[in-house]
């Protein structure tokens, strides 16, 4: 590096990174910082909680938005998912506002939008006493790309995190995330708090992503579009090879929503729930080397968040989680491999039919 130029973290690339996906999202401000996981922390440091506030949060989830919530000490309560879009259910928050709650976390579930527009709604009817309408925070850490109504998701909301780790639909370089929003306020917020109260008298400490990760985050960025178009083919390519499987309850994709298809979520049965999908699941592995996951069942089930949230449960949200599999799928994977995949399922699915 040339000495005479300094050291300083806020670099071309990273201006520029940030930039271009605020662009992207249709945003007036992106944050670059070290994982989506410190986003949704700073992202609940923005809101000030205290003990008796409340954060509503889909239970059929990964628990980095349960352990932010926690972490900051509010109370974290629990929601039904559409069982449609596996996203949580606009009706259900409704129910479990009181004058306690602060905010909402939506996650986008598998690369699904949720219905951000009823969301923000429910939001604007139920303001807190205190601080106005609800925050509505967006997780779209497995959702970069997927488009809402004519938007990028990370456009509607308060803010949006997204992530960049390996596993995710753009990386850099192995960690990485991006907070955006329109909010001025909470811009200048997440910016002290991702590097020592930057410009601010505030707190702040080290959330910060690196030059080089910024780098390869630009390369990433303009191929986002591309390799989520393969993606996109080869979940609807399989919709298409598994829509006579009457056991299975596939994808959607409603009106004016465009899927990422971060993974292929399938619904066994409900009378498959539990044993028999896990058998499923065993013999996919077994039989025909296709490997699959369960994409979340409830977050409670972990002993931490169930230490914290005790005495909630999700009736919906169980028999989802024991009903849930999701088959593997990948931009780079071929045609023929996808038919395969295909036949694999239903091939396994009428064997575990017929089993006692």
């Amino acid at each position: 590096m040339d000495w005479t130029v300094g050291f300083g973290f806020y670099c071309d690339e990273i201006v520029e990174f940030e930039e271009k996906f605020a662009e992207y999202c249709g945003t007036k401000y992106a944050v670059s910082i070290t994982s989506a996981g410190a986003g949704l922390e700073m992202a609940m440091m923005t809101l000030d909680l205290q003990p008796e506030d409340e954060v509503i949060s889909p239970a059929i989830n990964f628990w980095a938005a349960d352990y932010a919530i926690i972490g900051q000490g509010a109370k974290l309560v629990f929601c039904e998912v559409d069982p449609e879009t596996l996203c949580a259910d606009p009706a259900d928050i409704e129910k479990r506002i009181t004058p306690n709650t602060r905010a909402i976390n939506v996650t986008h579930m598998n690369g699904l939008s949720a219905d951000m527009d009823a969301i923000l709604e429910v939001a604007e009817r139920h303001p807190h006493p205190k601080y106005g309408p609800l925050t509505v925070i967006g997780d779209a850490a497995r959702a970069c790309g997927g488009e809402y109504k004519g938007t990028k998701i990370g456009k509607k909301g308060s803010m949006t995190v997204f992530s960049f780790h390996t596993m995710k639909l753009m990386t850099t370089l192995g960690e990485g995330g991006m907070i955006t929003t329109d909010d001025p306020d909470i811009y200048q917020r997440l910016r002290a708090i991702r590097m020592w109260g930057a410009e601010t008298d505030g707190w702040g400490a080290n959330y910060k992503m690196t030059k080089v990760q910024a780098a390869v985050g630009l390369v990433q960025l303009r191929r986002l579009d591309e390799m989520n178009a393969r993606r996109y083919e080869v979940g609807k390519q399989r919709t298409e090879l598994l829509q006579d499987v009457p056991e299975l309850t596939l994808p959607v994709e409603p009106p004016g929503y465009k899927h990422t298809y971060y993974v292929y979520t399938c619904l066994v049965p409900p009378e498959w729930a539990g044993e028999k999908r896990d058998r499923l699941m065993e013999m996919l592995k077994n039989d025909y080397g296709v490997g699959s996951g369960v994409l979340n069942p409830p977050t409670y089930y972990k002993p931490f968040v169930r230490k914290h949230t005790e005495g909630q449960r999700l009736p919906l949200s169980e028999e989802l989680g024991a009903r849930i599999f999701c088959p593997s799928l990948h931009p780079l994977m071929s045609d023929e491999d996808n038919e395969y995949v295909a036949a694999s399922i239903a091939d396994a699915v009428e064997r575990v039919g017929k089993e006692e």
